[in-house]
This record gives structure tokens, C-alpha cells and sequence, in this order.
């Protein structure tokens, strides 16, 4: 039985030594004290490890049931949903006007990577519940906001988002489902919704739905598309609820990861639907609950491959195989632990890298999420804006190579599937598929935000490092991390030059090197990453911190990952300066 042990060290570090959040001028940071922050953490790791955790692999193997329209849920759920509920949890960064307790996103964040990866399928009911609760917050009227925020944010109704549908998946101007105006100012929806996680299930006394679908005799494709509120049981004026609405679960899909959550087909037969938003501006309300998921997608692949990571590096330590070429490391017994083992230390020095340098990255965005929301920073706002398919596609594509790495250290018992691992792998999959497919994120970033008001917020990433770089150029140590990240950063600037002075006459020029672009961009961010970190831990070992040992490992991995992964640049320029050619070389029917 695999195990999870939450990083709340880790997190402080990150949190204090790195981002010093607590000294920062945005609203609601003073509170983030080293103590608070610790309490906090220390709570969720307990939660998290102790309870939910180790209802992964029962998820896993029992997964939903449907049975008469209801869906029933794998064994303890309900009983760790309703601790989750009790702990208020799902309202830690929600506004305390509907019950929640209005800490940062930062927070928010730290606290929602241990539970991803305790039991990424269970947590879906809640996150998805958040981001269905920001898109009201944002979009709804202030009646929206009173009849259904505080239960969404208490979890006593959950929430879901319905976009994709049989015949469409990324291409949603192409949707089917329609939403008929009433006189009552309500709207009738039919269709149908494919791939609804959460959508239905027995944990919560409501769901409420959010649904893209178009209002008959308005534009033609994506600008036609509208967003509705349709609850599972229609609420009363006084809060109560009263008939069950047209909306039903016709099947759950049966797939490959995450079984412990519902994936649900949902019927919408002439269901009562409130506009939420503008009419035909469906796409600017969802985007809001989209953004949001994007980047904890992200924060999931990172989940997965650090509890693979820390179950892979118990095995290496324990299991017996082979003797160290250098001499015996056990000698009293008949062999030495993998771990003594080059090409062993290299599996476990890739992922430990990459779970750390990413846990930075991702903290490090959702700094720039309440910096863009709380302090109102447009810079910061356009920044994350151009992060966003970073952090979702990079640490997803990344996050499963890192499962699979993890897997491959337990030789042959990582295929067997009482070890756990092949859980992990199959749960990160899907990271890298839904909210958006990591191919569209790197079109996405190509596209659209590399332009975004005129590059500035790609030429502002660039100062970021090179402001770093000449701050740090001269301090002992810092040399080792310094130097690649120029490297790595030049061959950043390089593709994106190529893509200006080739792009607009063959778009197919930039389009094929995307996502080259999108791991080329996540590597630089986490060298970066590596480099404030470098910086954080030896002014700790300067000051003469009592845990120097951590700090002298932080600076070990940081220069591993400096000179084995972030040389990768190189690769991805070289690919991306091949061009179009090689990739559309052949005709479709050559294929």
C-alpha cells in the first residue's frame, strides 16, 4: 500500500525563505506569518495523510456506481468529504462575506497540492466546486451570489462545469445544446454534456451546474455561446430546495484514471437555466472558472509525481539489489539498497528536481494571482495570464513523466498494481488531456499570449531573469545557477525571435514548434525557480540556519537540475529552428 507524507517543510520554505510572502505589500500577506502558515499546513498534512489519503488505491479500485440515476461513491468518501466540509477547507481563500475565510490563493494553493496528491479523484469534488463558485463571484448578480455561494463554498452543494459535448471537445462554437428564453426570464436547456466530472453523485444536497449552450438566433459559433446556473434541484426564494430539474446522469464513463470520481455523461431535457453573465458572452464567464482550473491542473501533475516520487524513494532505500560498483554499502547483508545505484540516483534525482523546482513555480504563480486580484496589478495579471498554459502543460507533461520515472524504479513491482504506482501514473494522465488538451495550451502560448498586449508581458519574464541574473552574478555560490539560466533564457529569446521573423508568412513555421516553446518556457521558469531558491538557501547557510543540511541538499538538487534538465533548451531551439518542413513533410494520405 503506497503512503503520503504532506511536505509541509517544503511549503514553509517555498512559502517564507523564497516568496517571502509575509513581508509582501499585498492586502491579506501580513497575516501569512511563519506560524500561521505552519498551523495551517500542519492541519491540512495531517488531513490529508491520515484520512484522505488513504482512500486513494479504495477509489481506485471500487470506483462509482450508478444505480438508478444515482451515482454512489467509493467506500468513506462521504465520511472524509463531510471532515473536509467540517475543517472548512474548501472555503480557505473564499470571501468571508459567503463563509469563507478570505486567506490568499498562495495558501489556498499550498494547501490544495497536498490534497491532490493524497487523492487527486476526491478532491475533484471540491475543486471544481471552487471554480464554479469564482465564476459566480465574478459573473453573477448579487441574487446569484446570495442563493448560492454559501453552500458552494461550504461544499454543502458542489459545483461542476459543462462545456465539452459528444460531437465537440476544443472547438465549442460547434455546440449543440440550446438554451430557450421563458417569459419568466429563466431559459429551458436541451442537450447533451459528455466528460462532466463530479456531475453527479450523493455526497452534497445540491449540484449546481454551470452550462455552456447557445440561445437560439444569436451569433453563429463561439461568440453565440451563453453561460447558465442550473441547479440539480431547483431553489426556493427562501434558500430551500424544491423540484428536482430536468438534469440527470446517463451514464458514467469508464476510464483508464481518477475511478473514485464521477465522469459523467449529463442529459439536460428542457432544464431551468439561469443566465449567468451577459447573453452570447458565455466564453469570457467560463474562462474564469477555466484559468483557475488550468493552473491546479497543473498543481495535479505536480501532486502525482511527488507522491510517486516520495513512494519510489522509500522502495530505492529499501529494496536490496545488486552491490555498489565502488564496494559493498551492506555488507552484513546479501545486497546493497538501489538507491546506491547511479542510474537509480539519476531517476530519483530527475523527479526530486522537478517536484521541487515545480512546487516553487506554481506557488510563485499564485503569488501573481493575488497580486493581480488583491492589489489590483495589471502587470502581475498579464504575467499569469502568459504563465497559465506554462504551468498546466509543462507540469503536466512533466508531472507524468515523472510517475512513469517513479514506476520505473520499482523494476518489475511497479507494474504490479497492490504497489500503488500504476495508480499514479493513470491519475496524472489525465492532467495533461482535460481543461484544455497540453497541445491547445501550447498554441495558446504561441498564438495568443506571446502577443498579448503587444509581448509586453513576454519581455517582462525576460527582465525578470536577466534582472536576477546581473543581481546575482557577483555573490559566491550563485555562479553555478547564474550562468545556465542566461544559457537557457538566450535560447528562450532566440525561439521566440524565430517565431516573429517566421511566423506571419508560414504560421505553420511557429505553430509546429509550440510545444518545443511550452517545455523550452517551463524549463527556463524553473530554472529560475531553482535560482531564487539558490539564493534563499545560501543566505540561510550564511546567517548560519540550524538546519544547514536541508539547505546544503536544497543547493544539490538546484545544481542538478541546472546542469542535467535545463540544457534541454538547447534541444528545444534546435527543434523549433527546423521549422515547418519536417512536420508537414508528408501529405495526409502518405500517413
Amino acid at each position: 500500500m503506497p503512503s503520503y507524507t504532506a511536505p509541509t517543510k517544503d511549503l514553509q520554505y517555498v512559502l517564507h525563505d523564497v516568496l517571502h510572502v509575509s513581508d509582501s505589500d499585498v492586502p491579506g500577506y501580513a497575516e501569512l506569518e511563519p506560524d500561521f502558515t505552519s498551523a495551517v499546513l500542519e492541519e491540512a498534512g495531517k488531513l490529508t495523510s491520515e484520512v484522505i489519503a488513504p482512500l486513494n488505491a479504495v477509489g481506485d479500485t471500487e470506483g462509482c456506481k450508478l444505480e438508478n440515476g444515482v451515482v454512489r461513491v467509493p467506500s468513506g468518501f462521504q465520511e472524509a468529504f463531510d471532515q473536509v466540509r467540517e475543517g472548512g477547507w474548501p472555503g480557505l481563500d473564499m470571501p468571508e462575506e459567503y463563509g469563507g475565510q478570505n486567506m490568499p490563493y498562495v495558501l489556498g494553493t499550498a494547501v490544495g497540492e497536498m490534497f491532490s496528491a493524497a487523492n487527486q479523484a476526491f478532491t475533484m469534488y471540491q475543486g471544481l466546486t471552487h471554480g464554479a463558485a469564482s465564476a459566480i463571484l465574478a459573473h453573477g448578480s448579487d441574487q446569484q451570489k446570495d442563493t448560492y455561494l454559501p453552500k458552494m463554498v461550504s461544499c454543502q452543494w458542489t459545483g461542476t462545469m459543462n462545456l465539452t459535448e459528444p460531437h465537440c471537445g476544443t472547438d465549442l462554437g460547434l455546440m449543440r445544446t440550446k438554451a430557450e428564453p421563458q417569459d419568466d426570464g429563466t431559459y429551458k436547456l436541451t442537450g447533451q454534456k459528455i466528460f462532466i466530472s463530479s456531475g453527479e453523485h450523493e455526497m452534497a444536497e445540491n449540484i449546481i451546474h454551470l452550462v455552456l449552450a447557445k440561445i437560439p438566433g444569436g451569433p453563429e459559433g463561439i461568440k453565440g455561446v451563453s453561460l447558465f446556473i442550473v441547479p440539480k434541484f431547483l431553489v426556493k426564494d427562501d434558500g430551500s430546495l424544491g423540484d428536482r430539474n430536468g438534469v440527470t446522469c446517463g451514464k458514467l464513463e469508464e476510464k483508464m484514471g481518477i475511478h473514485g470520481n464521477s465522469t459523467c455523461v449529463m442529459n439536460y431535457d428542457g432544464a431551468t437555466g439561469y443566465l449567468l453573465g451577459q447573453e452570447h458572452k458565455g466564453m469570457r464567464a467560463m474562462f474564469t472558472m477555466m484559468n483557475e482550473a488550468r493552473i491546479g491542473v497543473g498543481m495535479q501533475g505536480l501532486a502525482q509525481a511527488d507522491v510517486a516520487y516520495q513512494n519510489a524513494l522509500a522502495y530505492a532505500k529499501d529494496r536490496l539489489q545488486g552491490r555498489d560498483v565502488t564496494g559493498a554499502k551492506n555488507p552484513d547483508g546479501p545486497a546493497d539498497p538501489l538507491i546506491v545505484h547511479p542510474d537509480v540516483r539519476r531517476m530519483l534525482m530527475d523527479q526530486k528536481s522537478f517536484v521541487e523546482g515545480g512546487r516553487a513555480f506554481i506557488l510563485w504563480g499564485a503569488s501573481l494571482i493575488d497580486k493581480a486580484h488583491r492589489a489590483e496589478d495589471k502587470d502581475a495579471d498579464g504575467l499569469i495570464s502568459l504563465m497559465t498554459p506554462v504551468i498546466k502543460g509543462f507540469l503536466t507533461d512533466e508531472g507524468f513523466d515523472m510517475t512513469i520515472t517513479a514506476q520505473q524504479v520499482f523494476g518489475g513491482h511497479g507494474y504490479i498494481e497492490e504497489w500503488g504506482m500504476s495508480q499514479f501514473a493513470r491519475d496524472a494522465r489525465i492532467a495533461m488531456i482535460y481543461e484544455g488538451a497540453n497541445g491547445v495550451q501550447a498554441l495558446d502560448l504561441v498564438g495568443r499570449k506571446l502577443a498579448q498586449d503587444g509581448g509586453k508581458h513576454v519581455m517582462a519574464f525576460f527582465d525578470l531573469v536577466k534582472n536576477f541574473c546581473a543581481e546575482n552574478k557577483d555573490v559566491e555560490g550563485m555562479a553555478d545557477f547564474v550562468e545556465p539560466l542566461k544559457k537557457a533564457s538566450k535560447d528562450l529569446q532566440a525561439a521566440g525571435m524565430y517565431f516573429m521573423q517566421n511566423g506571419m508568412k508560414n504560421p505553420n513555421a511557429a505553430l509546429s514548434g509550440s510545444n518545443d516553446f511550452m517545455h523550452l518556457f517551463g524549463h527556463v521558469c524553473l530554472g529560475l525557480m531553482w535560482g531564487m531558491m539558490a539564493r534563499a538557501s545560501l543566505k540561510a547557510l550564511e546567517d548560519g540556519t540550524p538546519d544547514a543540511a536541508f539547505h546544503e541538499t536544497k543547493l544539490a538538487t538546484g545544481r542538478y537540475y541546472m546542469t542535467r534538465r535545463l540544457p534541454a533548451t538547447a534541444m528545444h531551439l534546435a527543434r523549433i529552428e527546423s521549422g515547418a518542413d519536417p512536420v508537414m513533410a508528408l501529405d495526409a494520405e502518405a500517413f
